[in-house]
């Protein structure tokens, strides 16, 4: 329970930083193998655009706690001029409501004008967010992103980054919900670290969303 409390309490203090001790359930070679994953593939502090990825909107179609937290996040970004567009993305993957129209209302609440803003609503996955971002990217030809999600969450976007050869782009995590505890917390990193392994040992499944001859498998949750 002490070393519980410790990786809980260097999460909260460092929340942009994966621990370096596995949390339970994980190996150290596939913990180690996690946190190698790359986060950018750029030395550009400012780019086109700022992607926020993703998650399940609350029942109502309000914004979830971990939206809040990665849309705080991206919103952050935008106003330090990181980029000059948020492009939340998340369609109607866990319920009948689009995550980045919740997203997006939840920014405009904070004050970030509509025109900043375009909806991604088409995703129903991490591998579908970055690929129906990157259409829109490509539509206004912009070539280079941050991608915002939770700290967790940016290993497994950092495998699918690597697909877009023609893309500058870097990773940055959001903060944690303050309703997330500390079993939720390492839970949830030991289930992507156990799932970054699978993916980069067994390879991606074929779909239509990855550049090139890039195969990956539709992820059931963000």
């Amino acid at each position: 329970m002490m070393m519980l409390k410790l990786f809980a309490a260097l999460l909260f203090v460092l929340p942009t930083t994966i621990p370096d001790a596995a949390p339970a359930g994980v190996t150290p070679e596939v913990w180690a193998s996690y946190r190698a994953i790359p986060t950018h593939n750029t030395e550009a502090k400012h780019f086109d655009a700022i992607i926020v990825l993703g998650v399940p909107t609350m029942p109502d179609g309000s914004a979830s706690p971990e939206e809040i937290s990665r849309m705080d996040e991206g919103i952050a970004e935008w106003k330090r001029g990181v980029a000059p567009v948020i492009i939340p993305t998340g369609g109607k993957a866990h319920n009948k409501f689009f995550e980045a129209h919740a997203m997006k209302l939840y920014a405009m609440s904070k004050g970030v004008p509509a025109e900043a803003i375009i909806e991604e609503g088409q995703a129903t996955n991490t591998v579908e967010n970055l690929w129906y971002s990157y259409k829109i990217m490509e539509e206004h030809g912009w070539k280079s992103a941050e991608v915002v999600s939770a700290p967790y969450h940016l290993p497994r976007t950092g495998l699918i980054l690597e697909h877009y050869k023609g893309l500058q782009w870097r990773t940055h995590a959001s903060g944690w919900p303050p309703e997330y505890d500390e079993a939720h917390i390492e839970k949830a990193f030991g289930n992507e670290a156990n799932y970054c392994w699978k993916l980069m040992h067994e390879g991606f499944k074929p779909t239509p969303f990855l550049p090139s001859d890039a195969t990956a498998e539709p992820i059931a949750s963000h």
